[in-house]
């Protein structure tokens, strides 16, 4: 799990955000909602969504933060990004600040020292060039939005887009994809 700047990746790619195509977001809104169902997750968007996507720049110290302990401390990268998804679409809560970005890490368990050393790297060029090489890396694999699933499948890259590709990336696994919640019985 890579964090990547999805404004670079859309710009760079010609696609425009749901939000900005009508269509798009009001199909975006009705699909969220059968996601929640199937998934079985706590989705829910937030009255002022598009107030932190365009005013409050959007997710730029998330992403930043992210790329810090990507490097300091890559095997906590996917806990601290599912804190920042479910402050945002459960909680309803910022994460757009530098706080925001201290409690998600505290949320997922990082030690104080790592996380106090993310925190004071976020604006680093370092952190910002890291972040700008997996954006060019997601790019280079022909992203053109997130979620973008990259599998290394006998030395090739296949590529995947969207949260309803889990049973194609089985297939091409070989592996059985049983659904988001495989132990639950069929209503068949």
């Amino acid at each position: 799990m890579k964090p990547m700047l999805l404004a670079g990746v859309m710009k760079n790619s010609g696609n425009s955000p749901p939000a900005v195509v009508p269509n798009k977001g009001v199909y975006m809104a009705q699909d969220l909602k059968r996601l929640q169902t199937y998934f079985q997750v706590p989705l829910t968007l937030p009255d002022n969504l598009m107030d932190i996507i365009m005013k409050k720049g959007s997710s730029l110290n998330a992403q930043r933060f992210l790329t810090a302990v990507n490097i300091q401390k890559p095997e906590y990268v996917e806990s601290i990004s599912r804190a920042f998804w479910l402050r945002l679409y459960k909680e309803h809560t910022d994460i757009t600040e530098v706080q925001s970005c201290k409690e998600a890490g505290e949320a997922a368990g990082l030690d104080q020292e790592t996380l106090e050393k993310c925190l004071k790297t976020i604006n680093d060029p370092q952190v910002k060039e890291r972040l700008k090489k997996c954006t060019e890396e997601a790019l280079n694999y022909g992203a053109f939005g997130a979620p973008m699933i990259v599998a290394h499948i006998k030395g090739k890259p296949e590529v995947f887009f969207g949260s309803d590709r889990f049973e194609l990336l089985a297939y091409v696994l070989g592996e059985q994809w049983l659904g988001p919640v495989p132990h639950a019985s069929s209503k068949l």
